[in-house]
């Protein structure tokens, strides 16, 4: 990896994580706009935001990567920037976002990401190909819990995402989202650590 790249990716772990941490305390302030945010969601949003839209157009652009991973990555983090766009103003502007919007365009990208993965045919067991396969399975990985997450969430609000008073974060207090919150808390520990694996993988070179 050159070191450009190398400089973007530690800055960016390193902003992500301000941003994630500034919004988690923003968040729990009074009357917030989407409500309060348990410490478990607000990791896994850093996480999101970090993984999908940083890391994954990122190595994108990495030369030494194989072509199948750069396109699988990179089609991904582009689609995945637009979704962020449209969500944010349908959030924030028009205040109609629902999860199933998200469920919707999760399971697009599940079956975009393997398509094209698959559709290169077989994988070679190099030191590059098994970082871009680590890097697309976490990426499935990832969906997988995303998925699941908004469609618990959005049964445990009774729908109750839009207009003014929308519920959009699990609370810590809240005992509706107490078992969500220790499986999103679970959860953290694996995705986290294969996004760290990563990290140190590309720093490495992919040698």
């Amino acid at each position: 990896m050159a070191f450009s790249l190398r400089f973007a990716l530690l800055a960016l772990v390193l902003i992500v994580s301000a941003i994630g941490l500034s919004f988690y305390l923003r968040q729990n302030r009074a009357r917030a706009l989407g409500g309060k945010i348990s410490r478990a969601k607000a990791a896994w949003l850093t996480f999101a935001v970090l993984f999908w839209l940083g890391v994954c157009p990122l190595l994108a652009f990495e030369p030494s990567l194989p072509l199948r991973w750069r396109v699988v990555l990179g089609v991904f983090g582009a689609q995945f920037w637009l979704r962020g766009l449209v969500e944010l103003w349908m959030l924030y502007v028009t205040k109609s976002w629902r999860p199933p919007h998200g469920i919707a365009h999760d399971l697009f990208s599940l079956i975009l990401v393997v398509t094209i993965a698959v559709g290169f045919g077989p994988v070679m067991l190099d030191a590059p190909n098994l970082v871009g396969l680590g890097a697309t399975t976490l990426v499935v990985l990832s969906l997988m819990a995303e998925t699941y997450y908004a469609w618990v969430f959005f049964g445990l609000v009774e729908g109750k995402t839009t207009g003014d008073d929308g519920v959009w974060f699990a609370d810590q207090e809240d005992p509706r989202f107490v078992r969500v919150n220790r499986l999103t808390a679970a959860m953290n520990v694996p995705l986290f650590a294969g996004l760290a694996s990563l990290v140190v993988a590309a720093f490495g070179g992919f040698g």
